[in-house]
């Protein structure tokens, strides 16, 4: 008889079940259900139900919550295509890396939190200071600029279209609410700018479009995390900024502050134009009344 190959750190695959390998711990658990015995379904329910936490619990943790064995919980980990729960808690942490929200740990720990803010903050910054003048120039002088944002990303490319605004006309915030982006960027030039905001979790559709301004000749500037690096190709310039927080969702911290920083740097190569703008948005929001007076 021919002994099955075994490749390390993969449990095998279970004879009479689907193989899995490959799939999320959730898809894992909707392929295998049908066919688990009962007390493994009742695992599973604990595993699903525990899903965005489950890297808080030990085994025996989960067994007791589902109300089975150990031994019963050892075998639903099997079938399921690990071949024991620190297989299932790297796996867990692996989708957090890959953005989805996972809790890793119990409390926040606030100290360790704004420490890891800071850090990623002065990491973005870092790597903003050898690209600042060429990008501030391009964002202060192109005749249009298209600000480009989806998911997670259009809260940040808000931000940055409204900082720019601020400063210089002609900016534009895409894709606008129930609208595609086709029409805006069909007529884009060598001489206009897109800052495409693209932190992971990305629609595929986002690549596409990287391709097609590349094609077209239209700078790109690339805001985006460490995920990024099939997009950067695309890019002209590349504003790495991480996003990777210590509890269960990504943090724009420093996505934020990179926009501060190129703000200013736009706003200081606009010059007196640029002060005289600010200076008339000011006196619109003074004369129709939406700001708090000072």
């Amino acid at each position: 008889m021919t002994t099955p190959t075994v490749t390390a750190g993969v449990a095998p695959p279970v004879p009479g079940l689907a193989d899995v390998h490959g799939l999320r711990l959730d898809e894992r658990v909707a392929v295998r259900y049908p066919e688990l015995p009962p007390q493994e379904r009742r695992g599973a329910d604990a595993l699903l139900e525990h899903f965005g936490d489950l890297a808080t619990y030990t085994a025996a943790e989960l067994a007791t919550l589902a109300g089975v064995s150990k031994a019963t919980m050892s075998r639903l980990f099997r079938d399921l295509g690990f071949e024991d729960f620190t297989q299932v808690r790297d796996h867990v942490r692996g989708l957090r890396q890959h953005g989805l929200p996972v809790v890793l740990g119990d409390a926040p720990d606030l100290d360790a939190h704004a420490a890891t803010e800071a850090a990623a903050v002065r990491a973005a910054v870092t790597g903003l200071a050898a690209h600042l003048d060429a990008v501030a120039d391009l964002l202060a002088h192109a005749p249009r600029v298209l600000v480009v944002g989806l998911r997670s990303s259009y809260p940040v490319a808000l931000h940055l279209r409204q900082q720019l605004t601020q400063v210089r006309p002609h900016v534009t915030l895409l894709p606008q609410p129930g609208q595609s982006w086709s029409e805006d960027v069909v007529d884009l030039s060598p001489q206009d700018a897109v800052v495409l905001v693209a932190f992971r979790r990305r629609p595929p559709g986002v690549r596409a479009l990287a391709e097609r301004l590349r094609a077209g000749g239209t700078p790109v500037v690339l805001l985006a995390d460490p995920t990024a690096q099939a997009l950067a190709a695309y890019a002209t310039w590349w504003l790495e900024c991480p996003v990777q927080a210590r509890g269960a969702f990504d943090s724009y911290a420093a996505a934020s502050s990179v926009v501060a920083a190129l703000a200013d740097a736009v706003l200081a190569r606009r010059g007196r134009t640029g002060e005289q703008r600010v200076a008339a948005i000011d006196s619109a929001y003074r004369t129709l009344g939406e700001v708090e007076a000072r």
